[in-house]
């Protein structure tokens, strides 16, 4: 008689045991992780049923780093030391972000390797450093919800990131202990998640509007086989810059100044995000600035105000989009559909402007904040082994020329933008003087004729070259670059055999040893680092309570509470503010919650009366006739 082996719903006994895999969307707003469980990808949420992580990292001195809520709500009191949009400075260099156009509000200073640091309260950090621990948060979501440790992930990256910005990306990871399986491009991703290589055969374009870059990718599906033929974009434009408009707006309308402080810039840029979000749904906002010395400006923001805002900002996106589809050789009539991505793609003036452009409305049936981590989920299972990859082959493209510096400071392209990768394209070169021994090979990365207005990627030297007559030597330079869009760089003197290789990492990246430093530091701190953090989080969410009640008491007790209320409410207090900078998790929970639950009833009277004061005065009719 046979035997069955059987295994609870939704597991398998070994040795057919699932890998955890999980699909890691690293936002410049927000970012969130999703795995794929029992054939079906979703995103995966926090303990309190968040599934966004706010992109934002809180330093204090002594304590470690704060990451997402409880970070954000310190973004305007300490705007020094609270991190946000990060994923705008990967893998750049310090002139790249002097040039931004945006005032940051933090304090650079320059690394040996010309990779911009922040100053903080807990020393400086780079770019690198802070996306690991946004994704050291996301990791701990994901190992708590799928209980066990993650075999591999897919992180996801704009489909323009250049290989800097993707070196970045894999440094980060690698510093939060994470093992990549790949670099995914976000619109591919999105297609993924869309079910687009299911589909019917035809041409399908990815819109992807974020936080801090825009990419456009168009796609072929036919026969089989998922193909990326053009991709365009701006890593450098995306919905923090609507934010920018509309604070340079308020800040004109309230007579701010340009020099403002930080704490009043974030204060102003924070504002100007929560009207742009609500004017998805409504069709005016009012506006309320704390001004200095205790001043206060009040304003409305219209639809119509907002649109004539950012409508300049979002045209920005078209130009291209017209580029992708020339360089695809399509017209826009050869458009099946377009699919939405990135959360600044609820605005509706967006939806409006690409409706218009592709002439026909796009698609908007999966949440677009969380179609690139379900796509990159779906990528992570097959990858991991979990799942039959036969139905679906990935064939992503680079977004920028690789090439070489030759003679007058001119770019020699050997892999041009939008080539399918993995790929490797070799090409001869040879000395140009009589007696050369040695060749300095400059790695660029780019679309221009001259090498100065290219990016730098690398340079190394070939030694070893047999002197020879000027033009005899045959160096073979082969650039190879992998399924993650990382490139390396092969040079061999023909004749002789002597070679020399690279693989090119940005010249402001980490350094091998550095890295290697922090993971030690990491893993021997992981769970003492792990319970800091969650007693740092409980006791700034009690701080946060103590003045929200304090605040309260002071100007509406007397009106509105008996003493025995008042009396319980400030007995709560006093507790909390005995245990606020306790050592233990447990205490400071419980007395929050006391304290909460005691001041519920308080808060509810307040905003009675502050509902009963907007309406005083009026009738029915008179918010009828508006």
């Amino acid at each position: 008689m046979s035997l069955l082996q059987i295994s609870e719903p939704g597991q398998s006994p070994a040795p057919h045991q699932r890998r955890l895999a999980a699909g890691i969307d690293l936002g410049t707003t927000n970012s969130l992780v999703a795995t794929s469980r029992s054939g079906v990808a979703d995103v995966l949420p926090d303990i309190d049923g968040y599934h966004l992580l706010p992109s934002i990292v809180s330093y204090t001195k002594g304590q470690p780093a704060i990451v997402g809520r409880v970070a954000a709500a310190a973004a305007v009191s300490d705007p020094l030391n609270t991190i946000a949009s990060v994923k705008r400075l990967m893998g750049r260099g310090i002139e790249d972000v002097v040039q931004t156009g945006n005032k940051l509000p933090y304090q650079f200073t320059k690394s040996e390797q010309g990779m911009p640091r922040i100053s903080t309260v807990a020393g400086d950090v780079s770019p690198v450093q802070v996306s690991s621990e946004i994704l050291k948060a996301l990791k701990l979501r994901a190992e708590q919800s799928l209980q066990g440790e993650l075999d591999g992930v897919v992180i996801t990256v704009p489909a323009y990131f250049d290989d800097a910005q993707r070196q970045a990306t894999k440094d980060a990871a690698r510093l939060a202990g994470l093992n990549v399986l790949r670099l995914l491009n976000e619109p591919t991703a999105a297609a993924i998640a869309y079910g687009l290589d299911r589909g019917s055969e035809g041409i399908h374009v990815i819109y992807d509007l974020g936080g801090g870059t825009f990419d456009i990718s168009i796609l072929r599906f036919s026969k089989g086989i998922f193909e990326v033929i053009a991709t365009a974009g701006n890593a450098a434009l995306g919905g923090d810059d609507l934010d920018h408009e509309i604070a340079k707006w308020i800040m004109a309308q309230a007579d701010i100044s340009g020099d403002a402080s930080h704490s009043q810039m974030r204060h102003v840029l924070s504002e100007a995000r929560i009207a742009k979000e609500a004017l998805t749904n409504q069709t005016s906002v009012e506006l309320r600035i704390d001004l200095d010395k205790g001043a206060v400006w009040q304003g409305e923001l219209t639809r119509k105000q907002l649109e004539t805002l950012i409508e300049p900002v979002i045209r920005r996106t078209l130009a291209p989009c017209r580029r992708a589809l020339r360089d695809a050789d399509i017209q826009v009539s050869d458009v099946q559909d377009v699919v939405l991505v990135g959360g600044t793609t609820r605005t509706p003036l967006v939806r409006k402007l690409v409706g218009e452009f592709f002439e026909q409305p796009p698609l908007v049936d999966i949440d677009p904040d969380k179609v690139v981590a379900i796509g990159a989920a779906i990528q992570a299972d097959i990858l991991v082994g979990n799942k039959n990859d036969g139905e679906m082959l990935l064939l992503d493209v680079i977004p920028l020329s690789l090439g070489l510096e030759t003679m007058g400071g001119l770019s020699e392209k050997l892999i041009a933008r939008n080539t399918t990768i993995p790929v490797a394209r070799a090409q001869e070169f040879t000395t140009y003087k009589d007696g050369q021994v040695a060749m300095m090979i400059h790695v660029v990365q780019g679309e221009r004729d001259l090498v100065d207005d290219c990016r730098s990627l690398a340079r190394f030297e070939l030694r070893g070259i047999p002197p020879m007559a000027a033009g005899v030597a045959r160096i073979r330079v082969t650039f190879q670059v992998d399924a993650d869009g990382l490139l390396s760089v092969d040079a061999i003197e023909q004749t002789s055999g002597v070679s020399s290789h690279i693989e090119v990492k940005p010249s402001y990246g980490l350094q091998e040893n550095e890295i290697e430093q922090m993971l030690r530091d990491s893993m021997d701190h992981a769970e003492s680092d792990v319970e800091s953090r969650r007693l740092r989080e409980a006791q700034v969410d009690a701080k946060r309570l103590i003045e929200a009640v304090e605040s309260a008491l002071a100007v509406d007790a007397e009106k509105l509470l008996d003493c025995e209320e008042c009396q319980k409410i400030n007995q709560a207090l006093e507790k909390l503010k005995e245990a606020e900078s306790s050592s233990s998790l447990e205490e400071v929970k419980r007395l929050t919650s006391i304290l909460d639950k005691a001041s519920a009833g308080f808060a509810a009277k307040r905003m009675d009366a502050n509902i009963h004061k907007v309406l005083s005065g009026h009738s029915v009719t008179d918010f009828d006739n508006k």
